[in-house]
């Protein structure tokens, strides 16, 4: 199981007899950022001399716990549930995962999966990125990325810059990592039986918004030998406010804002740390430094001191988000309006998104009082651990909707008022135009854009009802992945398992022939898949899959 990179030959598993694949795991395709390293570009790791294993996953990036969290021990434990608000993680973490099929012959296609997890959370040893079943189903190289999180993957604080090195100045630390990651899939991918010159880039929910950021980026559009060829961003979009009809939520937050989070870091940080005694005090003592000074500070702060700034005291100012940020050099000011004038890696494009994406972010419901201005959840992130949490396949799992349902949102198909009516709202403000502008700009210059919806809801009540087709529940259908997770108790059943695995099969395959052909239709589809503005619906009954084809979805732009 070695294989040579550039760097030195890793050693593998051959977990062929179980999944049906060889794989490598936490292989270094950077240093630590850490030091002197930390918010600046990636650099090359060390060579190593003698054989290094690759047998286990490297460390999950820094952050918060949260219910999508690695817990303490880079897991799906108990301990995710332990230590939601708590730091775990390491800043040593920029590592990558590789799965090939054990049957493989000739170079094969690449998958480099992105995860999600709001750009603050998440880790490639989540049990759901596994990458065998995606591997041999697709017959193609799956890689899984880790990626500098939060504070420490964007930053865009005018002390940092050098003026010396534009892509560290950027603050797009993360988008640095992941193109990083892509540079040595070029590399040394052929290592391993894939194809650099046939690589798909894909990603889910920030994951999305990360690539999609890349796909406006000089890094993918100069790059020379290309780096992407297709990419397949899920529940994901590049909006700024002015892409957007008047009162829609962007993903994407021009600098300033972003530059306004990293002061308010650097102020509370320093009361935090006992430093300074209060924020006036602060703001004047960063007014009296040199730049050099004030990030030789920052620098050296604990990363769970300025983790718990962001939980604490970033977070009632509404400046605890994290994403890129359009610097005009590593991400473009307007990125859309970069697809608009056709500067992007013009490559295939496979979009996906679920029916009930805003279901999974209930509380999101009392932002706005055109939504009702009330949170449709009433459980905290424990308690919902708490009910989910299994290491059982098909286990019940006793629960009411009125446990988990605001009062006033119930009966959930209530017209206007309802959780049904409510989240419908919540897309039309959030989901569905960001979905909308980026595919019909891409769709205006190139004819290869294909988009998906993912309507599969056959959970036991009252989970159908209370996640549906949510955000996030296309993804263990997309790597084949149906066992221990957060889902998987309320999710999967006896009852919709030959359904439930049909879909998979068919979503993997139709993942296959995207990244071998550019071209997500293939035969067991038993439908034409057509191009946006249609999509397909991908949905199964208990017991066998129901695709179709999806006119143009309401609320559509054009």
């Amino acid at each position: 199981m070695e294989r040579l990179t550039q760097y030195g030959i890793v050693v593998g598993a051959d977990e062929s007899a179980n999944s049906g694949a060889l794989c490598w795991k936490g292989v270094p395709f950077a240093k630590a950022p850490i030091g002197d390293l930390r918010w600046r570009a990636p650099v090359e790791p060390d060579c190593w001399s003698t054989p290094r294993p690759a047998v286990q996953f490297g460390n999950a990036c820094v952050q918060v716990g949260r219910l999508y969290g690695p817990g303490r021990n880079n897991r799906y434990d108990r301990s995710i549930g332990d230590s939601i608000g708590d730091v775990s993680g390491s800043e040593d973490c920029l590592y990558l995962n590789i799965w090939v099929p054990a049957s493989a012959s000739g170079p094969l296609p690449v998958i480099v999966y992105i995860h999600g997890g709001s750009n603050v959370t998440g880790y490639t040893a989540d049990p759901l990125y596994d990458g065998a079943t995606l591997a041999v189903t697709a017959n193609a190289v799956v890689v899984t990325v880790n990626y500098r999180l939060g504070i420490f993957g964007f930053l865009n604080l005018p002390q940092m810059k050098t003026g010396g090195d534009p892509a560290g100045d950027s603050g797009n630390f993360a988008l640095l990592d992941i193109y990083q990651a892509l540079r040595f899939v070029n590399r040394n991918i052929g290592a391993f039986g894939g194809d650099s010159g046939k690589v798909t880039l894909m990603g889910q929910s920030a994951g999305a918004v990360n690539i999609l950021a890349l796909l406006a980026s000089p890094l993918l559009t100069a790059a020379q030998p290309p780096l992407v060829h297709r990419i397949l961003p899920v529940s994901g979009g590049i909006a700024m406010a002015g892409d957007l009809p008047p009162g829609r939520l962007p993903l994407i937050h021009p600098a300033a804002a972003h530059a306004a989070q990293a002061e308010a870091l650097v102020v509370h940080a320093l009361v935090r740390a006992g430093r300074i005694d209060d924020v006036k005090a602060a703001k004047q003592w960063i007014a009296d430094r040199s730049h050099a000074e004030v990030s030789s500070w920052l620098r050296a702060q604990d990363a769970e001191v300025l983790l718990r700034t962001v939980l604490v005291d970033l977070t009632p100012l509404g400046l605890a988000g994290s994403g890129p940020i359009p610097d005009g050099t590593i991400v473009p000011l307007a990125p859309l309006a970069a697809i608009h004038a056709g500067h992007y890696c013009k490559v295939p494009m496979l979009a996906g998104f679920t029916r009930d994406e805003g279901k999974l972010f209930p509380s999101m419901l009392a932002l706005s009082p055109a939504l009702g201005q009330l949170s449709g959840r009433l459980l905290s992130d424990r308690e919902v651990f708490s009910i989910q949490y299994s290491e059982q396949r098909d286990q019940a799992v006793q629960s009411s909707i009125e446990q988990w349902i605001t009062p006033q949102l119930l009966p959930v198909w209530a017209p206007g008022t309802g959780f049904n009516a409510r989240i419908e709202q919540l897309h039309e403000l959030l989901f569905w135009p960001n979905r909308d502008v980026v595919l019909d700009a891409v769709r205006a210059e190139q004819q290869a854009v294909w988009a998906y919806q993912f309507d599969w809801d056959q959970q036991p009540p009252p989970f159908d009802d209370i996640y549906g087709a949510a955000h996030g529940f296309d993804v263990p259908f997309m790597f084949g992945n149906f066992g221990p997770s957060l889902f998987a108790a309320t999710m999967n059943t006896s009852a919709n398992r030959p359904g439930r695995l049909a879909l998979s099969e068919a979503m993997m395959r139709s993942i296959g022939s995207f990244a071998w052909h550019g071209d997500p239709n293939h035969a067991e589809l038993g439908v034409r898949w057509s191009a946006w503005p249609d999509m397909l619906r991908f949905d199964a009954s208990a017991s066998a899959p129901a695709i179709s084809v999806k006119a143009r979805p309401e609320g559509a732009n054009s």
